[in-house]
This record gives C-alpha cells, structure tokens and sequence, in this order.
C-alpha cells in the first residue's frame, strides 16, 4: 500500500501550497487556496495518493483518497 499523501497547506509568506509528504520543498505555489486544492486533486489522483488539505492554522480540513481506500468495498 503506498502511504504517501499530497497536502495542501498554509505558505508562510502568504498563499498556499502544495507538498507531497515526505518532501521538504512544495511542488507548486498558489495565491489562493482553490487551484491549490485542484492541483493536488489533480496530483492525488494521477499518483494514488491521499489528498489531505488544511486550514489556514494547519489543522486538517478534510481528505479524500485516491486509490488507496483502507477497506475494500463490501458487496
């Protein structure tokens, strides 16, 4: 199972950006947080990844996975 995670999180010097987990230097930089959260939508899904987007105080908004459920469907 690939744990690795795409977040979108709070840039310091304003704006937002996109990071993989693991990564000490973000994949990409926006002004606003929307096309941050459609890249990295973009980003998760293309790689299987979980999505993991952030408040402005860098709490954990929501996720969503790509891919990489933890349980198999029922049926």
């Amino acid at each position: 199972m690939n744990k690795k995670s795409t977040h979108v999180v709070p840039n310091p010097k304003g704006g937002w950006k996109v990071k993989q987990s693991g990564s000490s230097r973000a994949s990409n930089l926006f002004d606003t947080k929307q096309p941050a959260i459609d890249r990295a939508r973009e980003l998760s899904t293309r790689q299987h990844t979980e999505l993991v987007i952030h408040n402005k105080d860098g709490k954990i908004k929501g996720k969503d996975s790509h891919g990489n459920d933890p349980y198999p469907p029922r049926g």
